[in-house]
């Protein structure tokens, strides 16, 4: 399949992006592929072109002042498209807003190439707030029994003891390095190439201990060795890690809906915040760029919030007074 030819614009943004942003890859080809669907929805809509054959269109002759000319109401229409006809969801759209705020974002502010920014006004669609999907102490309990007993074993509940205990995002977890620990401490490498040290309590030293005599499988790779090796001597990828959960799940018996490496990252903010953690730590922990991502991650259940309210100091109901 050929690849697509992109603007020479577009092929600077997206390299601002990964440069001078920090944008992981995988942010910058969700970008790229947003913003190639725009420029092809707009050349199409411009020149009464099928939107059927959309993903024939040719964009790498659109000029900057091309670019000029698109406005508020364009911008407008291309999620319409989205909604209606691609049948995208409100996060889908939401990320495609996104896109293009930090696009025209970028022509302006940086580059100076355009006076008017159509984007300034463009609304996020609003997202129905799902509520997080997380274990309980029991279910957790449960899933770690499901481990079955094997070579690998030793090397999965350390991956299982890393996520409930830490809360590290999947990524971060692959990417870890055997120089990544130093001593009690560990250096996550998250978003935006941000780096954080976490402390890794007993339960972590131990599970890492248990793994490292082993026996592990040896490293077959270039460059830095992982801290988790596959049975191929590989470094894990997120998609070979989220198997592994959803084996672990099903072998266990709990069968949990929709269980991923990132709600084992929720279990762990839930039940560190149940036991006492304060939002500001927690947010170090994550890596939260804002305490605001934090708190959803740090789900309490109503009963647990009208319990609390129950037990405010000032909860005291007078008596009423007596007739005369």
């Amino acid at each position: 399949m050929q690849k697509t030819q992109l603007p020479k614009i577009m092929k600077d943004f997206l390299v601002y992006l990964t440069t001078i942003k920090g944008k992981s890859q995988r942010t910058r080809k969700e970008y790229e592929y947003d913003l190639t669907l725009f420029f092809r929805f707009h050349m199409a809509a411009q020149n009464d072109m099928d939107l059927t054959e959309i993903t024939k269109i040719n964009i790498d002759t659109i000029t900057i002042e091309e670019i000029r000319e698109i406005t508020l109401e364009d911008l407008y229409l291309f999620m319409e498209y989205c909604e209606v006809q691609r049948q995208n969801s409100a996060s889908a759209r939401a990320r495609k807003v996104a896109t293009l705020k930090s696009f025209f974002k970028y022509i302006k502010g940086k580059r100076r190439l355009i006076e008017e920014n159509p984007a300034d006004e463009l609304e996020t669609p609003k997202i129905a707030r799902r509520k997080p999907v997380y274990m309980n102490m029991e279910e957790a309990s449960q899933f770690i029994d499901g481990i079955q007993l094997n070579r690998a074993s030793p090397r999965n509940y350390c991956m299982m003891m890393f996520f409930l205990n830490l809360g590290i995002r999947v990524t971060e977890l692959c990417q870890l390095n055997k120089a990544s620990i130093q001593g009690r401490y560990l250096t996550v490498i998250g978003k935006g190439n941000k780096e954080r040290t976490v402390y890794l309590n007993d339960s972590c030293m131990q599970a890492l201990a248990d793994y490292e005599q082993s026996g592990k499988t040896a490293y077959r790779g270039e460059g830095d060795e992982p801290l988790f090796v596959s049975q191929k001597g590989t470094r894990f990828t997120r998609q070979t890690v989220a198997k592994l959960v959803k084996q672990i799940n099903k072998q266990s018996g709990l069968q949990k809906e929709r269980l991923t490496p990132h709600k084992l990252r929720h279990t762990s903010a839930t039940m560190m915040y149940k036991a006492g953690a304060d939002i500001r730590s927690l947010q170090h922990i994550l890596g939260h760029s804002s305490v605001a991502t934090t708190q959803i991650y740090t789900h309490i259940e109503d009963e647990e919030l009208q319990h609390v309210l129950e037990n405010n100091p000032f909860n005291i109901v007078r008596e009423s007074d007596s007739p005369v």
